[in-house]
C-alpha cells in the first residue's frame, strides 16, 4: 500500500479547513472599511519640462538611427579598395588575353598545342 493511502487511511479526505457561512459575502466592504482615507493631492503634481517631454522622443530617434547604422554595417561590401584595384587589373589582364586569343584566329588544339609547347620549354 502506498504511503499516501495510508494518510488518507488515517486522516480522511475531507477538508479540516471550515469557513463561516457568509464570510466572502462581505469581505470586501469590511477591508475597504478598513482602509485609512487616502489624502488628496498629497503631492503637488509640477509641470514636466520640456527635456522630459521630448526625451522619449530622441530616444526613439536614437534607437531607430541606431538600428539604421547597424543594418548599413551589417550589409555593406567589406572588399577594401585596394582588393578593387588588384581585381580591376586582373580583369583587364583577362580582357587583353581574350582579345588576343580571339585575334589570332586559332582553333582550340592549335592554342593547346601552342601552350603546351611553351610550358615544356
Amino acid at each position: 500500500m502506498k504511503e499516501e493511502d495510508k494518510i488518507r487511511k488515517k486522516i480522511g479526505a475531507e477538508n479540516p479547513f471550515r469557513v463561516p457561512d457568509g464570510y466572502f459575502d462581505n469581505l470586501t466592504s469590511e477591508v475597504m472599511s478598513r482602509l485609512p482615507e487616502r489624502e488628496k493631492n498629497a503631492i503637488a503634481q509640477r509641470e514636466p519640462t520640456r527635456w522630459e517631454r521630448m526625451r522619449p522622443w530622441l530616444y526613439m530617434a536614437a534607437m531607430f538611427i541606431g538600428a539604421a547604422l547597424i543594418i548599413r554595417v551589417a550589409s555593406s561590401d567589406r572588399t577594401p579598395a585596394a582588393d578593387s584595384v588588384v581585381a580591376d587589373e586582373t580583369e583587364a589582364q583577362m580582357e587583353y588575353i581574350n582579345m588576343a586569343v580571339e585575334n589570332s584566329m586559332m582553333d582550340d588544339y592549335s592554342l593547346y598545342v601552342f601552350l603546351a609547347d611553351s610550358d615544356a620549354e
